[in-house]
Parts: C-alpha cells; structure tokens; sequence
C-alpha cells in the first residue's frame, strides 16, 4: 500500500508516462475521498494507459489534450431551489464545441469552442456548480436578465398614466430586473435535440413590481458553424415593458487565462448613449468620435480605458450602451478577438443596443471553476438589448409590450479563429 505521503508523486509520474492529465486529476480526487490506494490497481493503470496511448490508439488522450477545460459534474448542478429541481444540460454540435447550461438563472456556464490550433477552449466564466452561481458574490454570470435588461432610474417607470415602482437593488437605481429578476429563478427545461435547449418561465403579475403576467421562452441553439444562437419569445396579458438579454462573461483567451485588456474590440456603432455619475443615460445620444469610446475600428480593450475621460470615470472603464448602426439580423454588429488564442467572436443581433461592460467591478471575490479567482476584468460582456432606462427616456426605442403582441429578437455569438 501506498502512504498519502509519496501518492502525489506516483500520480505526477503517472501522468509524465501516459499524458493522461485527466487520470491524474481522477486519482487525486479519488484518493481525497479514500486515503489509500491499491498499487496493483495503480500499476494496472499504469500498464493499461501506456499500452492505450502508444501506436494509433492515442485519439483519446490526444482529444483531452486538445481540451482547456474543467470537467463538470452534471450532479453538482442537481439542487431544489424554491421548490424546482435545478439541471445541468449540454449542447453539442457536429464541430465538436460544445454549451452547458443551467436552468437556474437560464445561465450558460461553458462553451468550448476550437482555437488557432484546434483546442477546445472554454470561454465563459462560470462556476463548477449551481451553488456557486447561487451564492456568488456576482449574481450575473451567464445569466438570462429579465424582465428589464440594465438600470432603470430610481425604480420607477410610468406606463398608460399608471407609475410602478420596481425593486432597487443598485444604489438608488434598478439593475437587471430588481434584487429577484430572472437570474435567480429556475426555469423549466426541455432539452429538444443534441444541440437545442429550451427555457421557459411564467413571470407573474407585480413580480418585483412589474405588471402583466409575462409568458417568457428562452432557446438556446448550437449550431454546426459554431455559432452560438439565442432566441428570446415573451407575451403579456397586461400593458408591461421588457428588456431581455443574456449576461454571459466572455475571455477569448479560455477562463483563468488572465486580463482581457489585449482583446482587441470592434463595435459598429456611431454613437452611445453617455451616463451620469450613478450610470444612469442622460437621454442625450452622442458621437463616439474623438472619444476613447470609439471602437469603429478595431483596438484592444486596454488601449484607453485608463484615459481621464469623464464617461470612463462614471462606469470604471467601459459600462455603455452603444447605439449600432443600421442593421439587420444577419448583419455583425461587434467582433471581439482573443489575442493568444485567434478565438474570434462575431456579434449578429434585432437589437438597437448593444452593451459593452470590461468586467470593472470584478473583485476576485468569487471562486470560479478550476479554483480560480474571478480578477479585476478578467473577463468582459457584451448584452444585445433595447437602450438603459428607456422607459422614462422619451427619445429612446420604447420596451413596452401589450397583450396580442409578442416580445421577439435573437442574438448569435459566432466563433472562428483568426486567418
């Protein structure tokens, strides 16, 4: 028998002998939970995975060394919150990326997609279970937001003469929907095929403070180019407003790969929509041009951020709504690159707004998966949405949905690599 003293040693050999870095990281957690292991076991491993990684029978290994990831337990993401059973679900495509996805939140906790060399990168923050994301000191990574999508002033908004006033959770402001919005319910999950996922959540009437019982379906879609295609359906039986967008914390780098200050940005837009102190739009819509907003062309992330500019002062780095330019639903709006891995990102969106959060507020308070800490921007957010606050700014796309109509709008995150 071995004593637990050499066994990390045997367990480092055996990987340095097979490059089965996945066996290794097995035995280490199963010896965590037993102590002690047989060394005929070990050796038989040992002979086996030798035997199995020599010749034409390493695709296996070769194909989890080609993976930056962190396994997920589909059991760590099994809880009952308020009373519903919480899941884990994958999506698959023919490419061989690949999306998880909880029904707590409507989160997307993984997506691994190929690099310049053919990796599989996970390029999503996230937990490696459901109580992570359900006591994180963040409460929006990966998350469906709803029912109003970033700040609303004050809480309040007034609709056919009527004002409501909505849960503060941001200093004096509304954030995502209030203190309980969609991030923190579960939603029912259908999984329809290999690649297609599909959420649903009645919102009811007054939940946080807003009218109408909302009827809201989410599907997430991967598809065999290794785009990944989120669908958003909602109807009411009350005069409401609605705001959905998804709250995915991207690094193209892979997760735990550090700043994503060398990114380099693209945003097709004109114009953004400038913040006071409390992040809230003035109502005023004004050139990017000649500011360290502009990101008509492209440039990295850390270029400007740390510039004197009062909008950068106001959201600590980039917090803004960019106002895109004319377009259509096949038409990119944004391209954002990973500057060690090629890892391209092509934004297509219905939606007028799209805003660009470099991850400020990230405080290395939250363990994530692999036992990393979520660092000061180590990763950034890109939410396809109707403009901040549009309910009380008159100049703005109205969000407001009546019964006989229906809430409609896609985003695709397309992944490639850089030629």
């Amino acid at each position: 028998m071995l004593n637990s003293g050499n066994e990390f040693d045997f367990f480092y050999v055996l990987s340095v002998l097979t490059k089965y870095d996945y066996l290794t990281r097995y035995f280490i957690k199963m010896n965590a939970k037993t102590n002690r292991i047989n060394l005929l076991l070990l050796c038989a491993v040992v002979a086996t995975a030798s035997a199995c990684n020599s010749g034409d029978n390493s695709k296996e290994a070769e194909s989890f060394n080609k993976t930056n990831t962190v396994s997920l337990n589909p059991k760590d993401f099994e809880k009952t919150i308020d009373g519903k059973e919480t899941a884990l679900f994958t999506l698959q495509n023919k490419s061989g990326a690949k999306a998880m996805i909880t029904n707590y939140g409507g989160r997307l906790v993984s997506l691994f997609v190929p690099d310049k060399d053919g990796n599989l990168t996970d390029v999503v923050a996230g937990f490696d279970d459901v109580t992570g994301f359900k006591e994180s000191a963040e409460p929006y990574y990966g998350a469906t937001i709803g029912r109003v999508g970033n700040r609303m002033a004050k809480g309040k908004f007034t609709l056919d003469g009527n004002t409501y006033t909505i849960v503060t959770n941001d200093g004096q402001n509304t954030l995502h929907g209030g203190k309980k919005g969609f991030q923190d319910v579960v939603w029912d999950g259908k999984q329809v095929d290999d690649h297609t996922l599909e959420l649903h959540y009645l919102s009811k009437d007054m939940e946080e403070g807003f009218p109408g019982n909302l009827d809201v379906k989410v599907t997430y879609e991967l598809q065999d180019d290794n785009a990944l295609k989120i669908s958003y359906h909602a109807t009411t039986d009350k005069n409401t407003v609605v705001n959905l967008t998804n709250h995915a914390y991207f690094n193209l780098n892979g997760e735990a790969s550090g700043s994503i200050l060398d990114h380099t940005v693209q945003i097709k837009a004109d114009k953004y929509t400038p913040v006071d102190a409390t992040l809230i739009p003035t109502g005023k819509i004004e050139a990017v041009a000649g500011t360290p907003l502009d990101f008509t062309k492209p440039e990295t992330i850390g270029a400007r951020i740390a510039d004197k500019h009062q909008q950068l002062q106001h959201g600590a780095g980039y917090d803004h709504n960019y106002v895109l330019n004319q377009h259509g639903a096949n038409d990119v709006v944004a391209t954002v690159t990973g500057d060690k891995t090629g890892i391209v990102m092509d934004i297509y969106t219905e939606e007028p707004g799209l805003q660009f959060y470099s991850g400020n507020f990230m405080k290395s308070q939250n363990t994530m998966k692999g036992g990393h800490k979520d660092d000061h921007r180590t990763a950034f957010a890109m939410e396809t949405q109707h403009f901040p606050d549009s309910p009380n700014q008159p100049a703005f796309p109205s969000i407001t949905l009546k019964p006989g109509d229906t809430y409609q709008t896609t985003t695709t995150y397309k992944f490639s690599v850089k030629k």
